[in-house]
């Protein structure tokens, strides 16, 4: 047993286990943090899918020796409190999940992909959420789920929009 410090979803952790227990069982077994889901065990499906320093990962074939005094996001920690993430208030407009249990990954996967590029092409969606399997083949909807989260992010900061709604002044 090794003594470990993580930081998981903003709280600061201190863990004595084996150094080489992948990161998922850390989360689920000793943080209780159930989100993150066990799906293929070698890193292939994307269920288990969380962000180490924002970048998405799949903890089940990552060593909690190479966390050390990194941040970890997981599922718990994407929403603000009551507050959805705008991705999870998308795929409930969208009703996206079917059997619901790669949906985790596939929203840490998404956010991950719209905190690097806010404006995907279709294209740039496929390719980052091609490493995320759906058994229930939910893909169409998870892609404009994501889709949607982005052009309402985009219309939130829209001048033109804004501009439309406001008297104009007059110019002396």
């Amino acid at each position: 047993m090794s003594q470990f410090s993580i930081t998981v979803n903003g709280e600061a952790v201190e863990l004595s286990v084996d150094g080489n227990t992948p990161l998922l069982w850390v989360l689920r077994e000793q943080l209780r943090l159930l989100g993150t889901k066990f799906g293929c065990g070698m890193g292939l499906c994307g269920a288990c899918t969380v962000h180490l320093d924002g970048s998405p990962i799949r903890s089940c074939s990552f060593p909690i020796q190479a966390a050390q005094g990194r941040q970890i996001t997981t599922i718990e920690g994407l929403s603000d409190g009551d507050d959805l993430h705008p991705l999870q208030s998308s795929w409930l407009e969208f009703n996206v999940p079917q059997c619901g249990y790669c949906q985790s990954g596939q929203l840490m996967s998404a956010a991950a992909l719209l905190a690097n590029n806010p404006q995907p092409s279709d294209q740039e969606i496929d390719e980052a959420m091609s490493g995320n399997i759906c058994r229930c083949g939910t893909y169409p909807r998870i892609r404009a789920a994501i889709r949607h989260t982005a052009d309402n992010a985009v219309q939130q900061f829209d001048p033109k929009q804004t501009n439309e709604s406001e008297p104009m002044e007059a110019q002396s």
